[in-house]
């Protein structure tokens, strides 16, 4: 078969590159992915699921008071208690307890708090 030569209006050459830039756009945004966890934060991600995620994620234990969504406890200047949002004081709430939230203390080793830290910069990213 002989190709047939279509004339195409520029006006439509245009429209449908438009079109076709848009649509890849959108394809490759969707394509965007993180970085995967650091083996520090995925224990982190770890420790979380299990000694934090119970209330601050979950409430699965029918707190009357729903504990903060700590996803983004490290974008904010502040913590939801109002004192700055740093390592240290995170560190502090974690060790000594807050208000409801019980003390940590003898729970975490050194590692395992700085693993906990790690993954709450993540934004609380999955694996």
């Amino acid at each position: 078969m002989k190709p047939i030569d279509v004339p195409v209006s520029p006006h439509l050459l245009r429209w449908a590159t438009a079109v076709f830039s848009v649509a890849t756009a959108i394809a490759l945004a969707g394509c965007h992915s993180e970085p995967p966890l650091t083996p520090q934060e995925a224990e982190g991600e770890h420790l979380y699921a299990v000694r934090c995620a119970h209330c601050h994620r979950d409430n699965d234990l029918a707190l009357k008071k729903v504990p903060p969504d700590l996803h983004s406890v490290f974008k904010n200047s502040k913590l939801p208690s109002g004192a700055p949002a740093t390592n240290a004081e995170v560190r502090h709430v974690v060790l000594a307890g807050r208000g409801m939230m019980t003390s940590f203390a003898g729970r975490f080793t050194d590692d395992q708090m700085a693993a906990l830290l790690a993954y709450l910069h993540t934004g609380l990213r999955e694996p």
